[in-house]
């Protein structure tokens, strides 16, 4: 087992990685966050799994209210940001960010690790083969919320930002992408308070968590991946300009299938 300050250096250098890819790509960092921190907590922490998992989803989480405000407000002052799509999601993501965690905290570890992975698979063959599309439908609040809703828990399940599940859908419904990435970038983080509150809640009463942990959130994870995450991740959005971020795409979804694939082998 690594002792503590080495741990440490991992939790930073995972934060650099994940600022550089949510940067490069536009994405979220749960996606890589969830899973090297499963790996972390059971090898290094020797938690059992079924803490291991909901941990790493409810402090993926938690960075995310830190990194995604930096970008929700860059998206705003740009324009990017259209109130009325806004509330009526978070509405839906409220509610749906709540009831995640608890559906998380409540199944068996197994069957979360496996939906964890399957649902990670979807998002990745999304990312090479589908491009967002528009329909003729126009979109209403109702639809907007039920949007937010189903955005809400599978993202706080996941332990995501959600912008690979809103945006899309967003777009098909005739949302211009650049506002509809801005309303993402928005809800992302109202996902990570919300959905961070319900684990902290689920896990409240636990007597056999690790020390530095509030809730189901370990802290010493979380801070360590924000302080480099929010540098890093202005260096790569401004890499991103240079390189063919297609292209990267498609081999970042190949590390994601990898990854997937290992963890439903297990």
């Amino acid at each position: 087992m690594l002792a503590f300050p080495l741990l440490y250096l991992v939790y930073l250098l995972l934060g650099a990685v994940v600022g550089l890819l949510a940067g490069l790509l536009g994405i979220g960092g749960g996606l890589v966050i969830v899973p090297a921190l499963l790996y972390v907590f059971t090898h290094e922490l020797a938690l059992p799994a079924q803490l291991a998992m909901p941990m790493a989803i409810a402090t993926s989480l938690s960075t995310i209210v830190f990194t995604g405000l930096s970008s929700a407000f860059t998206h705003y002052r740009l324009g990017n940001i259209r109130a009325a799509i806004v509330l009526w999601c978070v509405l839906g993501i409220a509610l749906g960010a709540l009831l995640g965690p608890q559906v998380a905290t409540r199944i068996p570890v197994e069957s979360l690790k496996t939906t964890f992975a399957i649902l990670v698979i979807l998002l990745a063959l999304q990312m090479v083969f589908i491009k967002p599309k528009k329909s003729d439908n126009k979109i209403s609040t109702l639809t907007l919320v039920l949007i937010g809703f189903v955005t809400g828990i599978i993202s706080s399940f996941m332990g995501i930002g959600g912008g690979a599940i809103l945006v899309p859908a967003l777009v098909w419904f005739r949302i211009d992408i650049k506002q509809a990435i801005g309303c993402a970038a928005f809800c992302g983080v109202i996902i990570a308070i919300f959905g961070s509150l319900s684990f902290i809640q689920a896990g409240w009463l636990l007597e056999n968590l690790p020390p530095g942990s509030f809730g189901y959130i370990y802290l010493p994870a979380t801070l360590g991946i924000v302080i480099t995450s929010v540098f890093t991740a202005r260096l790569g959005a401004k890499i991103s300009h240079h390189l063919d971020t297609q292209r990267l795409k498609q081999i970042f979804a190949g590390f994601l299938l990898i990854v997937s694939l290992r963890m439903l082998l297990g």
